[in-house]
């Protein structure tokens, strides 16, 4: 809308005429002790996916202090990483609250050596103005994303241009990293991570001790729901799937989720007429537990789906409009299946022949 468009313009302009830093295109910065990452403008999966870049960040300063500021969508993905020293989570509907504010000001005036703004997807100005105000000696941002220019450059002043269409099927761990390798800082581990303590462990062991009779059945979690509907392989597949693997392997099979995947569950629930269990509103670290003690995991392309690839277990991703080499998680029995942007071209007996390969590896 115009007036908003207007709006906007002189946003910008006001924060140019009162923040604007002049780039400095010199690529060393030292050896910052004191390292700040502003990651609140991306989704649980994304982030998740993108470790790498914290990774990286401890491999070339293991002794620096890592701090990062979060949101209130995608925190938990880095509930007990064991790469950050701190976070706050960063919440708009919060600003006017005094000790909340009193709280953010002190975690952005501390006084840190470098500050990063990582950008994948999209451009947050939000997380540019952070990283501005934040009490940082060197600011890293994007001078540019996929050709298009960051309007709010001018809050950095050290700038990267990114351009994923350079390699289109980069892994998004891989990408993740072109905002801070320009400064001599990378990794050759792409993986994701979650840590998990022993309360994690009991939890998991405790659901399957319900799950399973005996100590040698199979073990097969599936996630059925996905934030976004092109993502969702259909339910009544799911329900076939799982049907298949009970009859074919006796294999005790659990479903994840939470409060907002009911209508999804419900229906599995309904769909079958054998027994499974559910593990909902569980926290990250219990859910990578369980499914680190499952025989095969199986899942949409969503967020959940990250979780199980920090994890060794065997997995099976399936995919629709999303490019899974740029999303699907990497390593060892780590699969995936797309045929089309369609995500129900795919068929229970792809899904199952995959299953076969992977479970007849475990000498079954």
């Amino acid at each position: 809308m115009p007036g908003q468009k207007l709006l906007s313009r002189f946003v910008i302009k006001f924060l140019e005429n009162t923040f604007s830093l002049e780039e400095n295109s010199g690529r060393d910065i030292g050896s910052p002790k004191e390292i700040l990452v502003v990651r609140q403008h991306n989704q649980f999966g994304d982030l998740l996916a993108s470790v790498s870049l914290f990774r990286a960040i401890k491999e070339k300063y293991p002794n620096a202090k890592l701090s990062v500021i979060l949101s209130p969508d995608n925190y938990y993905a880095i509930t007990k990483n064991k790469f950050i020293d701190e976070y706050i989570v960063f919440n708009k509907s919060k600003l006017f609250n005094l000790f909340y504010f009193i709280k953010l000001k002190r975690f952005l005036r501390k006084s840190y050596d470098v500050a990063v703004v990582p950008a994948t997807v999209s451009i947050s100005l939000t997380s540019c103005i952070l990283a501005r105000i934040s009490d940082a000696k060197i600011r890293i941002g994007p001078a540019s994303l996929d050709g298009k220019e960051n309007k709010y450059a001018f809050l950095l002043d050290r700038r990267v241009v990114l351009d994923w269409r350079k390699c289109p099927d980069a892994h998004i761990s891989d990408f993740g990293l072109d905002i801070i390798r320009p400064f001599g800082i990378t990794t050759k581990n792409f993986r994701a991570s979650i840590h998990y303590d022993n309360s994690d462990i009991i939890t998991a062991e405790r659901f399957l001790s319900e799950l399973t009779a005996e100590k040698n059945n199979l073990v097969i979690g599936l996630h059925v729901g996905a934030g976004k509907p092109p993502n969702r392989w259909s339910l009544n597949k799911f329900a076939k799937i799982i049907t298949l693997l009970n009859k074919e392997y006796d294999a005790k099979c659990y479903v994840t989720g939470s409060s907002t995947d009911k209508n999804e569950l419900d229906f599995i629930e309904e769909h079958l007429d054998i027994k499974i269990m559910f593990f909902i509103n569980r926290t990250i670290p219990e859910l990578a537990a369980l499914i680190s003690k499952s025989d095969l995991f199986i899942t949409n392309d969503t967020g959940v789906m990250h979780v199980a690839g920090a994890t060794d277990t065997p997995q099976i991703s399936i995919f629709g409009p999303t490019n899974p080499f740029n999303w699907a998680p990497v390593g060892a029995n780590k699969f995936f299946i797309r045929k089309s942007e369609l995500i129900d071209d795919i068929s229970v007996e792809d899904v199952f022949k995959l299953c076969n390969m992977i479970l007849s590896k475990k000498n079954i």
